[in-house]
């Protein structure tokens, strides 16, 4: 936990799930400076909205205002519910809206957090530029190396003339006019592809991506290393693929064991919702049920017989394993006895060590020069 300063005061921040040790904070320099000048300039007016708030700092600041945050992670939004509560706020201070809900019909003011992903930031300004009028003030705030030539020119295409202030300890912000005689048209998300041929049940097969899914164009390298060895278990009656992303691992699950209940989840709602679309796309939407959780929040324990588990390792810009170490802690809990998970990382990562640590066993199924297949069972009841 730790404290950022404002014009009104010293909030008490943490991100979620909150780690005592974590060393990230639940802010950085691109949000002290957004609140600086919003202080500076008579603050935000009229009906305001947060695109991409990690956690909850800009909201919670602002939350005197009656924010809407609108955010594509399942962690953020369970960070702004803990920080507004932490900060004496009632949970109706703000409305909190995912990226799949209706934008709000009306924005005086928009503030925006540049995404990690630019295909995200295009489709949300689309998404919200019907809500945009020519007093809108839009602002948009990022480090330094977040914001690239590319960024602006969406903000330039998408809202009207862009320009952007001077840096300020790495940060930068961003300023756009709302221009009426713009017409940007529909955003091309989602994006659909058909799979390549040769790894197994899912060779040419549909798979759909919404705005800022992981390999939003192609099929990951690291997940086709693992349906080239996908896991059989004739018994199985509950699969998970655990951070799901579009869905492929799962899809891969359900065409290979007929009798099971996939169960898709990830702390975004884009990859839910890509998971989802992808199953209606091949005839299996009524296999499955798609859930965005922290982990495996939403999967009972013991209650699976094999997770199937691609981790990220990066939070934002920040490289971490927290959030493969969560998953793997999680997946021990949810397992049946006797039930497997199997993990697909970068060899560098090591991430035999936890495994053997969490379940007391882990087994390499496959490698290659960049990546490894482990294997791990629960033991016992």
């Amino acid at each position: 936990m730790n404290r950022l300063v404002t014009a009104s005061g010293e909030l008490e921040l943490t991100r979620f799930p909150h780690r005592p040790q974590d060393p990230l904070r639940a802010w950085d320099a691109a949000d002290e400076y957004l609140l600086r000048h919003l202080d500076e300039t008579g603050g935000p007016q009229g009906a305001l909205a947060v695109l991409g708030d990690r956690w909850g700092a800009l909201t919670t600041a602002l939350a005197a205002h009656g924010p809407v945050q609108i955010s594509d992670s399942f962690l953020a939004r369970s960070a702004t519910r803990e920080n507004l509560l932490r900060a004496g706020h009632e949970p109706a201070a703000a409305t909190l809206l995912t990226t799949r809900d209706a934008p709000p019909e009306r924005v005086d003011t928009l503030l925006v957090r540049v995404p990690k992903s630019l295909a995200l930031l295009e489709d949300q300004l689309h998404r919200l530029r019907p809500s945009l009028h020519p007093g809108t003030v839009v602002v948009g705030t990022g480090m330094v190396k977040e914001i690239h030539t590319s960024t602006l020119r969406l903000f330039e295409e998408i809202i009207g003339p862009t320009r952007t202030s001077p840096a300020m300890k790495k940060a930068r912000l961003i300023f756009a006019t709302h221009d009426p005689s713009l017409g940007p048209g529909p955003g091309p998300w989602p994006l659909g592809y058909s799979l390549p041929e040769g790894i197994g049940a899912v060779s040419g097969r549909t798979v759909v991506n919404h705005a800022g899914v992981f390999c939003s164009d192609r099929l990951d390298i690291g997940t086709r290393f693992l349906l080239e060895h996908l896991p059989r278990l004739p018994g199985a009656r509950r699969i998970v693929d655990l951070g799901c992303g579009n869905g492929v691992l799962g899809l891969a699950a359900a065409l290979t064991h007929p009798d099971a209940e996939i169960v898709c989840t990830d702390e975004s709602y884009q990859a839910v919702a890509s998971a989802e679309d992808t199953f209606r796309a091949n005839g299996q939407a009524d296999r499955a049920v798609f859930t965005a959780a922290d982990a495996l929040g939403s999967v009972a324990p013991g209650s699976a017989d094999l997770i199937l588990n691609n981790p990220p390792f990066h939070s934002h810009q920040a490289t971490t394993d927290a959030t493969a170490w969560r998953m793997f802690q999680e997946a021990r809990r949810a397992l049946a006895p006797d039930g497997e998970l199997w993990v697909v990382g970068n060899r560098h990562l090591g991430y035999h060590v936890k495994l053997r640590r969490i379940f007391g066993n882990c087994s390499t199924v496959a490698g290659n020069p960049k990546f490894v297949l482990l294997r791990a069972v629960r033991r016992g009841r």
